[in-house]
């Protein structure tokens, strides 16, 4: 099948650009001597996440327990590879500490905590379980996100203790996102106040796809978490991180009106491309009329304004979108579909979308 036969709205992965973008980053990696351990939950696909693991990961990451089941099952069935998951992440509460002690009997499993209520809590729920044990816990730490993490190195240190004494865990590091200039004199105030109770500070976990060219410049990380690499959109653009040439997750849309000379409508809304806009203006840049505007959304219709543009679509006539987050809007597709120049090569099931629990 060609792209052009291809109903809209419709995602498509340049698979060229998708490979190039897997084995780029993990060169750059290789070379530092930092383990790749992607972010899954940009694409939730398993098969994307083989190739990731193919190319040299020693495993990825997920954000939730859903994705993490997904992908352990997966490597249970017919891809093999996915067994090595990091879930940075406070799991709190009886349901999801259940679920981490089955995802623990299939899957070599890490883990984060923030406060002494997780990790009590992950102790309690693994030392009475037959899960191989321990369960390997490092401490997030917040150096300037705003969001989750202990806020001094002293909270750090404590917390390390507490996971060390408590039984059916392991003290593993630390971990945070995004790295920036605190990142390095937080880790090393931490390993400072760790050193006479005899702990050490084996793994320290960074990410962010906008800062992934510059992991080098923290010798503190040992390894890297990136999720938007695989696919690009208008964020990691504005960045720097990647070039328009890079971006492989591209949506086609088709034109189904033009109510006004200036006005065009599109069969895609806030239901493909999510309402991120990540601090640029508009939804996403269209490739065939760059100097559009993109300027609103309704659940079903993309609003553009094209009185910029030297030529402006006729009605029926399809155009090509980056969105501004690729993450969501693969979270909002039931399907991606890779290609090869303009020929439909594989079709993928999102098959963690959705999995928010």
């Amino acid at each position: 099948m060609l792209i052009s036969e291809l109903d809209t709205p419709v995602a498509i992965v340049d698979l060229d650009r998708l490979e190039a973008n897997i084995a780029r980053l993990q060169s750059y990696l290789d070379a530092h001597g930092i383990a790749n351990r992607p972010h899954i939950k940009t694409h939730k696909i398993p098969a994307i996440a083989q190739m990731q693991v193919n190319a040299g990961a020693v495993g990825i990451t997920c954000q939730k327990l859903g994705e993490a089941e997904v992908m352990a099952e997966a490597s249970a069935g017919s891809v093999a590879g996915l067994s090595d998951i990091f879930l940075p992440y406070n799991i709190v509460g009886p349901a999801k500490l259940q679920r981490l002690v089955a995802l623990m009997r299939r899957v070599t499993l890490s883990v984060t905590a923030d406060s002494a209520v997780t990790a009590r809590g992950l102790s309690s729920a693994v030392s009475q379980s037959d899960a191989p044990l321990p369960l390997e816990v490092l401490v997030e730490f917040d150096t300037g996100m705003g969001r989750c993490g202990v806020q001094s190195p002293a909270e750090a240190a404590d917390l390390a203790r507490l996971i060390h004494s408590l039984p059916g865990l392991r003290f593993g590091g630390l971990m945070t996102y995004p790295f920036n200039e605190h990142t390095a004199a937080f880790v090393e105030a931490t390993r400072a106040l760790l050193k006479p109770d005899g702990l050490t500070v084996a793994r320290v976990s960074a990410g962010g796809t906008p800062q992934m060219w510059r992991a080098h410049t923290c010798p503190v990380i040992t390894e890297y978490r990136a999720g938007m690499y695989v696919y690009g959109d208008r964020y990691t653009l504005q960045s720097g991180a990647m070039t328009l040439d890079d971006c492989a997750l591209k949506v086609i849309t088709t034109v189904v009106s033009r109510p006004t000379a200036a006005r065009g409508i599109l069969d895609a809304g806030s239901k493909v491309f999510s309402s991120d806009t990540l601090g640029q203006e508009g939804y996403g840049l269209i490739l065939e009329y760059p100097e559009a505007r993109f300027y609103g959304q309704s659940e079903e219709h993309g609003h553009v304004d094209f009185s910029a543009c030297v030529r402006r679509p006729e009605i029926g006539e399809r155009v090509t979108v980056i969105p501004n987050h690729c993450c969501p809007v693969s979270n909002l597709f039931n399907q991606m579909v890779g290609v090869r120049g303009e020929q439909v090569e594989v079709v993928w099931p999102v098959a963690a979308r959705g999995q928010v629990q």
